[in-house]
């Protein structure tokens, strides 16, 4: 999967429809192998985000859990410290 690409459910506040659209423009790119389509592509690329969007909208409204909304700054905290004792340098 896409390193860039972020979980979107169950946290408090809700995923944007930015957020949802950033991730579906990351998935298309990380399948298409394009960062940028030519012109030729260009309509295909745009399509395929719109539906993978569109389809990211409606998982995420229709997935449901008992669990409690997770913090957003929480998640990050604990994301960055695992980012830093994955890359932290071996002692000289």
């Amino acid at each position: 999967m896409c390193r860039n690409i972020k979980t979107l459910f169950n946290f408090d506040p809700p995923a944007t429809e930015e957020e949802i659209r950033a991730a579906s423009l990351q998935y298309v790119r990380k399948l298409s192998g394009y960062n940028s389509p030519s012109k030729a592509n260009a309509a295909a690329f745009e399509a395929a985000i719109e539906q993978v969007f569109q389809a990211g909208k409606l998982l995420l409204s229709s997935l449901e859990t008992q669990a409690p909304p997770r913090d957003r700054g929480v998640e990050a905290a604990r994301a960055k410290a695992r980012s830093a004792q994955r890359f932290a340098r071996a002692p000289a």
